[in-house]
């Protein structure tokens, strides 16, 4: 005997025991429900299932079962049958690719969530679900968020051009995003690594011991020329540091008194932490900085650049191998294979053209704060919001957030 697939769908009104009393209608006509999905928006009840049956079970029979045990006036019910191309069809759209789209903004959310999904439409993109991850309160603070994470189903043949896309759409709108597959790794992440300088913590140290040596506005100006990918960074990093010469080691450690971490650092790295992430800086800035940010905390690696002293004082050389873009993306395998996990469940984070061989390498690559090159050349940016907005690019609600917060 053939099979008939129904899809049946129900809205309105929410109480506990429906899908009991559902479930309880199906099984008297022996049905194997094939796909369901459910959402409740403030006690508002859709959900939808795709249940198969014997052909003997006509769509009027199973309308009436499952409206004699749902029991309630409030309640909306279709059910229709489902054609057998139509059956196939979407068997053959249920095996394409799948990605996270994430945005996250402060308001205007109806216009944004208007341009991307014509932007989803237009790379034939179909949006499948729609989850919120902030709270609901979120949107009355003082300094309002939102965070809407939609899975997306499709191929796109030049993901590229999509990525530039919504990139553009986020400069003109103000919304950060994240573009990502979605796959075992997108849900398993296990290592965050973070450039330190103007990422993690607030400052280019390297500046600030030039200002208090007396040298700031010519190491500012090589600074600048090499985080927007104008000059290499090891040349650049060699003729600031040796204008560095002569500063006292003292004078060193007082910049420390200075900085302050970027908004959103300790609520982020606490609640990695909590739910069992490994946490790493690579920088190109001072070794000495991150083992005060290690010590502060309690961050797993770093690996920064040594500046050599002798008597006291700066020499205007560094030790060891330079920490450049290179080295960085070097050092985040490293770490990963001493970790043991896959290069894709790795996170990295950074602001600068010397970040990128590191962001592009890792999982997830995320341009906080960053510069326009930088910002253009990823999927995911942040930079309306602090450091720990990365936590909804990884998936976790406001919930999550608040439990390990505790």
């Amino acid at each position: 005997m053939l099979d008939s697939i129904f899809l049946v769908s129900i809205s309105g009104d929410d109480r506990p025991g429906l899908m009991t009393d559902l479930c309880a209608a199906l099984s008297v006509h022996n049905a194997d429900i094939l796909d369901i999905g459910q959402a409740i928006i403030h006690s508002e009840l859709a959900l939808g299932l795709l249940v198969r049956v014997s052909e003997d079970v006509d769509r009027a029979a199973l309308e009436t079962s499952i409206s004699e045990s749902l029991r309630q006036k409030t309640l909306r019910l279709t059910v229709s049958k489902v054609t057998s191309d139509r059956y196939e069809n979407w068997i053959r759209e249920s095996g394409k690719e799948r990605f996270i789209l994430t945005l996250l903004s402060k308001e205007r959310d109806s216009v944004i969530l208007r341009e991307v999904s014509q932007l989803t439409h237009e790379y034939n993109l179909n949006i499948d679900t729609i989850r919120r991850l902030t709270d609901r309160n979120a949107v009355n603070l003082d300094d309002p968020k939102v965070c809407i994470e939609m899975r997306v189903r499709g191929s796109i043949a030049t993901s590229e051009a999509f990525q530039t896309e919504l990139f553009n759409r986020s400069e003109l709108l103000g919304f950060d995003f994240s573009f990502q597959k979605d796959s075992v790794f997108r849900r398993n992440r296990r290592l965050v690594v973070f450039d330190m300088d103007s990422t993690l913590i607030n400052v280019e140290v390297i500046d600030e011991l030039a200002k208090s040596h007396g040298v700031g506005s010519k190491v500012s100006e090589i600074t600048s020329l090499a985080m927007n990918g104008h000059i290499d960074f090891q040349e650049s990093f060699r003729r600031r540091l040796s204008l560095l010469e002569g500063l006292s080691e003292e004078k060193a450690f007082e910049v420390l008194k200075e900085i302050d971490l970027n908004p959103g650092a300790e609520k982020l790295v606490k609640t990695l932490q909590y739910f069992g992430y490994k946490i790493g800086i690579i920088s190109g800035g001072f070794q000495y900085v991150g083992d005060w940010l290690r010590d502060r905390l309690g961050i797993d690696y770093v690996y920064a650049n040594s500046m050599e002293i002798e008597d006291g004082y700066a020499t205007g050389k560094v030790l060891g191998e330079i920490v450049d873009a290179d080295r960085k993306a070097a050092l985040l395998k490293k770490i990963v294979d001493e970790e043991a996990i896959a290069i894709e469940q790795s996170i990295a984070v950074g602001d600068g053209a010397n970040d990128l061989p590191m962001l592009n390498l890792a999982g997830l690559g995320v341009a906080y704060h960053a510069k326009l090159k930088v910002r253009a050349s990823s999927d995911n940016a942040i930079s309306n919001f602090g450091l720990d907005a990365i936590l909804y690019l990884i998936g976790f609600s406001d919930r999550d957030i608040d439990e390990a917060m505790g």
